[in-house]
C-alpha cells in the first residue's frame, strides 16, 4: 500500500513538473506572437529611418544581444534605403560600425553571419523582380499599368530590376522580415499611409497574424511616438477590416 501511494504521489509529482515546464515555455514564447528577433528590428528600422541615431545605437547593441547577426542588421539597414533614402541607411550603417567598435574594444565577439547568395540566373532583372513581387503579394501581375507606374514608366522598372530583383533576391533577410523593415519605416516617416497600407496587406499575406501586427504597432509607441502608431493603428484597422468583409 505504501509503495503504491509512492508511486502515486511519484507520478503527481511528474505531471506537476511537466506542466510547470510547458506553463514556463509559453510564457517565455507566446504562440501568436513576434519572435524576439522580429521585435529587435523594428526599433533598428525606425531609429535608423528617422536618424535617431543615440536610441540606434541602444537599439543595435539590444538587436545583437537579441541574436541578431552582424549581417542581418547590415541588411536591414541597406534594405531600408529603398523607403527612406540613402542619407538615412548610410548613417545607419556609420553607427552600426561604431557600435561595434565599442563592443569589440568590451571583449564582446558578435556573430557575423551569413552573406547573400550569388545569384545564378539568366534572366533579366526585371523579369526576376517582377516573379519576386508576384510571390511577395500572392497574385500575378498582369494587365496594363495604372497610377503612378503609368505616370512615370520608369520608377515601375527601377522598382522591379532594382528593390525587388537587386535586394529582394538577396536571401539574408527572408520576405516576411523585409516587409517588417518596411512597415517599421513607413510608420516611422509618416505621410505614406497608401504605401503602408499595401505592404501591412502583404504582411498578412507572408505569415503575420493580425495579432502580432498589433504588438508591431506597440512597438511602434513606445519606441517612435504615439502619433505614429495612432496613424499606422488607423491603417492596420482598415486592412483587418477590410479582409474580414471579404471573407463574409
Amino acid at each position: 500500500m505504501k509503495k503504491l501511494i509512492f508511486r502515486i504521489f511519484n507520478g503527481l509529482a511528474i505531471i506537476c513538473c511537466l506542466i510547470g515546464s510547458l506553463y514556463a515555455q509559453n510564457m517565455a514564447e507566446p504562440d501568436n506572437s513576434l519572435s524576439t528577433k522580429q521585435q529587435n528590428i523594428i526599433p533598428i528600422a525606425a531609429y535608423t529611418a528617422n536618424g535617431e541615431l543615440q536610441l540606434l545605437k541602444s537599439a543595435l547593441n539590444d538587436g545583437l544581444n537579441a541574436g541578431l547577426t552582424i549581417n542581418e542588421i547590415k541588411e536591414v539597414i541597406v534594405h531600408l534605403y529603398a523607403y527612406c533614402g540613402f542619407p538615412r541607411s548610410i548613417r545607419g550603417l556609420q553607427t552600426f560600425m561604431e557600435v561595434l567598435e565599442e563592443r569589440k574594444a568590451n571583449g564582446i565577439t558578435d556573430e557575423m553571419g551569413k552573406d547573400a547568395t550569388p545569384i545564378n540566373d539568366n534572366r533579366s532583372k526585371y523579369e526576376r523582380g517582377r516573379e519576386n513581387l508576384e510571390k511577395l503579394i500572392g497574385m500575378p501581375l498582369t494587365g496594363t499599368q495604372i497610377g503612378y507606374a503609368e505616370f512615370a514608366p520608369t520608377i515601375e522598372i527601377f522598382l522591379k530590376e532594382h528593390l525587388f530583383a537587386d535586394i529582394f533576391d538577396r536571401d539574408v533577410l527572408t520576405y516576411s522580415e523585409r516587409e517588417l523593415v518596411t512597415v517599421s519605416v513607413l510608420s516611422s516617416i509618416g505621410g505614406a499611409e497608401p504605401m503602408l497600407r499595401s505592404h501591412l496587406n502583404i504582411c498578412i499575406y507572408q505569415g503575420y497574424t493580425p495579432e502580432q501586427l498589433q504588438q508591431f504597432i506597440n512597438i511602434i509607441k513606445s519606441a517612435v511616438g504615439e502619433k505614429e502608431a495612432r496613424d499606422a493603428q488607423a491603417v492596420l484597422n482598415e486592412v483587418i477590416k477590410n479582409r474580414q468583409s471579404q471573407q463574409l
